[in-house]
């Protein structure tokens, strides 16, 4: 009779392996122990320990629960790049975020990027990013890559062209907008994510 998780002994393949150093490396990105992501997960830390040496398969549930504890998609269990490799995203591929009379807001780091939140966006001629707003209390740099915005930042106005660039902290109140006649685009980089 077949165990669902594999067994000791199990063959193990380049799939097998690749998957198992996928979720070692994200366990590691979360610094997470191995006993402490096998009680998250309900399964046992020697099984875990197999599982990410691909000595052992893990059934569908098993990987589902895995994945939920790793902040991951099931597929990302099995996709074709490395946890600790480069990833390309192309700029068709970015996931698009809307906001006020923002042209475009898009989040350029990928999962399991725990550290930081990256965003381009893109300011049409009088755009903007609404009333000055915060969210937590994290460090946030903004760099001006074309054209020239108005950081409003705690009250205070400061224009900023492009390759300037200003740090501040979240919980400061803060809002970008795009008061010139042409388009405008920036970074946005949060450390640690406030999203």
């Amino acid at each position: 009779m077949a165990l669902p998780d594999g067994g000791p002994g199990s063959p193990s393949s380049n799939t097998e392996t690749e998957m198992g150093s996928r979720i070692r490396g994200y366990r590691n990105m979360r610094k997470l122990s191995l006993r402490e992501l096998a009680s998250r997960a309900k399964i046992s830390a020697g099984f875990l320990s197999e599982l990410e040496r691909g000595q052992v398969n893990a059934s569908v549930g098993t990987l589902r629960r895995l994945a939920e504890e790793l902040g991951v998609k099931l597929p990302d269990l099995f996709g074709d790049h490395h946890v600790n490799g480069a990833r390309i995203l192309r700029k068709a591929d970015r996931p698009e975020i809307h906001v006020d009379d923002l042209s475009a807001k898009y989040l350029l780091s990928q999962k399991p990027l725990m550290n930081l939140e990256v965003y381009s966006a893109e300011f049409a001629p009088g755009g903007s990013a609404g009333e000055a707003y915060v969210h937590g209390d994290a460090q946030e740099v903004l760099i001006v890559v074309k054209g020239s915005l108005v950081l409003e930042l705690d009250g205070k106005k400061h224009q900023l062209d492009a390759g300037d660039s200003a740090e501040y902290r979240t919980s400061i109140p803060h809002t970008v907008h795009n008061l010139s006649d042409a388009s405008a685009e920036l970074l946005w980089i949060v450390s640690p994510p406030t999203a």
